[in-house]
């Protein structure tokens, strides 16, 4: 919102008009320096309610920005507008009293009378600034959510890492199972576990964020999957307080962690991968940290397109804390916020 602009456009505009409709108070023919004097008045009066009002109106909002303090807001805007209003009146027409005595007047009914009357442009300088704030927040939730629904599609993408339609992917998957002899049960489990993991990817597709304890079930299947090739070379530990499970977290965003350490760093007998996973309700995040051992030629060339994405999709989804990235000699740490779960069913 360009307020300086408004102000300068805005000001004019409504002194104008306050003039127009209070030009019966005048005498039946009054002259043009009579006329004058009344516009002067009046622009003085709305130029000192619109910056006051205006001025109230940008530190609520700095106080209280968010949509669930819409209503207090609103109420303290009220409240103080008109506290503001009577007390600016008052002030105006006792010094304008002192330059002009025969049009104002400081009796008490006189006063009551202009204070409910320049009530009029403070209500509209609110609303006026309510009307534009809330259009600029319905555009850009527009713009954010068509934003993250991209996001949320690449990051689909970069899962899967084909092209393979996913449903025939998990269709094939359960039919592969059912013709695997039933004594080969290593090769059952593996192959449930990888249906397991192309179900929460179709389950998660179309949401903006998951509760942690299913992100961190999907975290435990594709883990199971990679022992089968890493083993003991592959530790992976999680410290999460079952308090905390609740919370939300986007989806495959801590799968894409362990994904990333194991694709770019040593995992062998010499120098197995350790990854912790734990989260601490005072920092408000949960944490990845990875033993940083760098291969030589990785599983797939490093574009940093991953953690770009899930920044970006935190970003969109309005995380109160930014996605941290620490790197040291010997280890690689990311820390992505925990988001509030959803409101309970009344």
């Amino acid at each position: 919102m360009n307020d300086r602009r408004l102000r300068l456009l805005g000001i004019p505009v409504l002194a104008v008009l306050i003039t127009l409709l209070t030009l019966n108070d005048l005498p039946a023919k009054p002259d043009l320096g009579l006329v004058g004097s009344h516009l002067g008045v009046s622009l003085l009066f709305t130029t000192t309610l619109w910056l006051g009002t205006s001025t109230i109106w940008n530190r609520l909002l700095r106080y209280l920005p968010h949509v669930d303090q819409t209503r207090r807001r609103l109420w303290l805007l009220t409240l103080l507008a008109v506290l503001y209003t009577a007390a600016a009146s008052v002030a105006l027409v006792a010094f304008m009293h002192q330059l002009m005595p025969p049009y104002f007047s400081l009796a008490p009914r006189d006063l009551l009378t202009q204070v409910t009357f320049n009530l009029i442009p403070t209500v509209l300088v609110m609303m006026l600034y309510e009307s534009i704030h809330f259009f600029e927040q319905w555009e850009h939730n527009v713009r954010r959510a068509e934003q993250l629904s991209r996001a949320g599609v690449q990051s689909q993408l970069e899962a899967l890492q084909n092209q393979l339609d996913p449903h025939f992917l998990f269709n094939s998957l359960n039919t592969l199972a059912a013709l695997i002899d039933e004594a080969n049960e290593p090769a059952q489990q593996f192959v449930e576990q990888l249906a397991d993991v192309y179900r929460y990817v179709l389950l998660s597709r179309d949401k903006a964020t998951v509760p942690l304890s299913e992100e961190l079930a999907f975290v435990e299947t594709y883990v199971a999957l990679q022992k089968t090739r890493f083993r003991a070379n592959l530790r992976v530990t999680q410290h999460i307080p079952a308090h905390l499970l609740a919370l939300q977290v986007a989806p495959l965003s801590v799968q894409l962690l362990v994904e990333n350490a194991l694709k770019h760093n040593v995992v062998s007998r010499e120098h197995p991968l350790d990854i912790d996973i734990s989260a601490d309700e005072a920092s408000g995040y949960i944490v990845v940290q990875n033993t940083f051992r760098p291969r030589a030629a990785g599983l797939g060339p490093s574009t940093g397109l991953g953690l770009q994405n899930t920044k970006h999709r935190y970003e969109l989804l309005q995380a109160p804390l930014p996605v941290r990235i620490e790197a040291t000699d010997v280890a690689f740490t990311v820390s992505l916020p925990l988001l509030p779960g959803p409101p309970a069913a009344l």
